[in-house]
């Protein structure tokens, strides 16, 4: 196959190349080797090449899964593949190498995946731009002066610019669906404990963070959902069983919705005019599709919102770099860490016991507030960020400018961090672009459990042809 070939398919369309015997699943591989080395460099997205590893799995054979010879990389945070570093995007982890494989990687694996490599994060995936000191930034392929969004920024990079086909990523405050933004992608944040984190994590940063892909189809998300859903051994909770295959629901168009659009962000943050507008304009879409379209004005209080997210965030950063300094034997120093991290890993050890159980009573709060709007709309449309993707070192880790930092931050979460608040499904689709050439996404979130839902209007989306389309 050659590389041409490789980047017109996605990950479904691929295994359907090996299953009927068209390619093999070693040519696919080579395929995206040769478009890493071509792309790579300018992007600095795979930071961990597992070509050695991948090529071995292929030569021991692959489990006949759906997605058998299929190559795809891991992002660098959270999830374990035994014998290859896991350094969270930090100097601190640079030699952590891990002795087992993650439960997710495990359900990869039996569905014939071929894991290829580790893409770039930012450190502990605390940024909204992916630009660590260890690994140096990655570089969006629309335009390598511009983010990719973070954290998930390598991975979307890489889909983006056709190394791979889809990649793993993960969202504790948006760092799915803003990397699909700023990469034209389609991102799903699933619901609350749909995807196990384990065997070491039962949940990320108390139930904020949860884990899926970027891709390039709705059909390669719903299918990836599919093998990797379900509750692991010792799971304290999980999200509600759906009787019904992913894959399935996304092939079903929906009936009309009322959905509500609703363009003031959650946490205060100002929207620009051009996003408020292509938003607008991704409401007349879905007017076009038959869709009942009524703006709301929210009733979330901007300062709680940021509070409640950040005290459960820096917590658990927090108590991960204190458990870090013990195995070290040594107190942890600025010169370890980012300045971003180091200021946050200050500020979580003067968080109380009290203010931590005021943080999870207000994110209870804003679950069931939210629960209430859908006991009168079926979505909720919103742009995915409130701003364009910024420029590289526009979010700088290092810097000590402390307000404008958070300023900019919180124009990139101010619609998504609050459903990791909630715990509810949202997607990032790529439906706009931008006067200066860049994506821009819209995000549609769901009663919780609901991903068939936002699986199915974004198919349908996709199907009419309102998709960006894709980079090559």
């Amino acid at each position: 196959m050659l590389e041409n070939d490789y980047i017109k398919y996605d990950a479904l369309g691929l295994a359907e190349l090996v299953a009927n015997g068209d390619v093999s699943a070693e040519e696919l591989l080579s395929c995206a080797e040769q478009r890493c080395q071509n792309k790579n460099p300018a992007l600095n997205a795979v930071v961990t090449p597992m070509w050695e590893q991948a090529l071995t799995a292929i030569k021991n054979g692959l489990p006949a899964g759906p997605f058998r010879g299929v190559p795809m990389p891991l992002k660098d945070l959270g999830q374990h593949y035994q014998g290859v570093v896991t350094s969270n995007g930090s100097r601190l982890f640079a030699d952590n190498v891990s002795d087992h494989d993650s439960t997710l990687v495990q359900r990869y694996k039996a569905s014939g995946l071929v894991l290829s490599g580790k893409t770039n994060t930012p450190e502990f995936g605390l940024a909204t731009t992916t630009e660590p000191v260890l690994h140096g930034p990655t570089r969006n392929p629309w335009s390598l002066e511009h983010s990719t969004g973070g954290s998930s920024g390598g991975a979307a990079a890489a889909v983006a610019a056709g190394m791979f086909p889809v990649a793993h990523a993960s969202d504790g405050g948006g760092s799915i669906r803003i990397p699909a933004s700023c990469c034209g992608l389609f991102g799903l944040k699933p619901t609350r404990g749909r995807v196990p984190l384990g065997p070491t994590a039962v949940e990320g940063w108390g139930g904020l963070s949860t884990t899926h892909v970027v891709s390039r189809s709705v059909r390669d998300s719903a299918a990836l959902l599919d093998i990797s859903a379900g509750p692991e051994a010792g799971s304290p909770y999980h999200a509600p069983h759906t009787a019904e295959s992913f894959s399935s629901a996304a092939l079903r168009p929906p009936k009309p919705l009322r959905i509500a659009l609703c363009l003031k962000t959650f946490n205060g943050a100002q929207v620009t005019e051009e996003i408020r507008a292509l938003t607008e304009q991704s409401a007349h879409t879905l007017e076009s599709l038959g869709h009942h379209i009524e703006p709301i004005q929210h009733s979330f209080t901007p300062e709680i919102v940021r509070d409640a997210h950040g005290t459960l965030a820096i917590s658990h950063i927090g108590a991960m770099l204190n458990g870090k300094q013990d195995a070290l034997g040594r107190p942890l120093t600025e010169r370890d860490i980012e300045h971003v991290t180091w200021t946050n890993f200050q500020s979580a050890q003067n968080v109380t016991g009290a203010q931590y159980a005021a943080a999870v009573s207000s994110i209870q709060r804003h679950g069931q507030m939210c629960a209430s709007l859908f006991e009168c709309y079926d979505l909720i449309l919103t742009p995915t960020m409130a701003c364009l993707p910024p420029a590289i070192g526009a979010l700088n880790t290092m810097s000590e400018d402390a307000e404008s930092y958070l300023n900019l931050l919180y124009q990139m979460i101010g619609f998504t961090a609050l459903f990791n608040d909630t715990g509810n499904p949202a997607a990032s689709l790529p439906l706009s672009i931008s006067t200066g050439g860049l994506p821009v996404g819209c995000q549609l979130i769901a009663d919780f459990g609901a991903e068939a839902l936002l699986l199915s209007i974004s198919q349908q989306i996709s199907d009419a042809g309102f998709f960006t389309k894709f980079l090559s």
